[in-house]
């Protein structure tokens, strides 16, 4: 009888068998690690360009501190619709702002802020009808953010934009330290600048005054060079 080189069916089931094992424990790592990267790289993009329009508009309306507003979104008719065209906050940013950005839609939401898409699928969203110095950035698809309860430093990422924050002689005058003078950061209201703050407060959900420690996670990721920490507890997704 002549000997056979071939695997036996049971050989090769068991091969699959091993593969498939290994593979549905290595899939949810590199896909956790793709998240990661897609989310590092759009925020760092989106800090980028939407300082680079900071600049830009400067140039054509002055100092940002002079045209800085602290606005409304739209206003809301009997029916709980917002109105169109009654949102202040989304007039100045056309004005300041979208010119010198890539934006495919805008959107009004029900609650009356508005919304803005860019080409690579993440978006900047108006955080509350009632001013425009907090923002949140989706770095992918931002009504499934918003439908899952917009989960902070998952899905979506606080930035903050008050260059004309007071820092005089205002007992309070250290809770914008880190807004004043500058364009759109990650949020760092009362921030102490220290890394421990950082993580105690979006590691551990903790509040800092009126202010949920989700907020900060935005800024722990640009101090560590728009890298999510090793550490980082929660799984990012776009």
């Amino acid at each position: 009888m002549k000997n056979s080189n071939a695997f036996t069916l049971a050989e090769v089931l068991i091969t699959l068998g091993i593969i498939g094992i290994v593979a549905a424990m290595t899939m949810p790592t590199l896909i956790q690690k793709n998240n990661n990267r897609v989310v590092e790289t759009r925020l760092m993009k989106f800090y980028s360009a939407i300082n680079q329009a900071v600049k830009m508009a400067e140039v054509d309306y002055g100092d940002k501190k002079i045209w800085f507003e602290d606005l409304t979104g739209a206003d809301i008719d009997k029916d709980g619709n917002p109105v169109p065209g009654s949102s202040d906050a989304e007039k100045w940013f056309n004005k300041y702002f979208a010119p010198y950005l890539k934006i495919i839609k805008t959107e009004t939401l029900s609650g009356g802020t508005f919304i803005v898409y860019f080409p690579d699928g993440s978006a900047l969203k108006q955080d509350g009808p009632h001013t425009t110095r907090d923002w949140v950035f989706y770095p992918g698809n931002a009504q499934k953010c918003m439908d899952s309860g917009n989960k902070y430093g998952v899905c979506v990422f606080s930035f903050n934009f008050y260059p004309s924050a007071s820092v005089g002689d205002d007992e309070n005058a250290w809770k914008w330290v880190y807004t004043k003078d500058k364009g759109f950061e990650p949020w760092k209201f009362r921030w102490d600048g220290t890394e421990e703050q950082l993580k105690d407060l979006c590691y551990n959900k903790k509040m800092n005054g009126s202010v949920g420690g989700l907020n900060y996670c935005t800024t722990l990721i640009q101090i560590n060079n728009w890298k999510i920490p090793d550490d980082y507890p929660y799984k990012v997704s776009y």
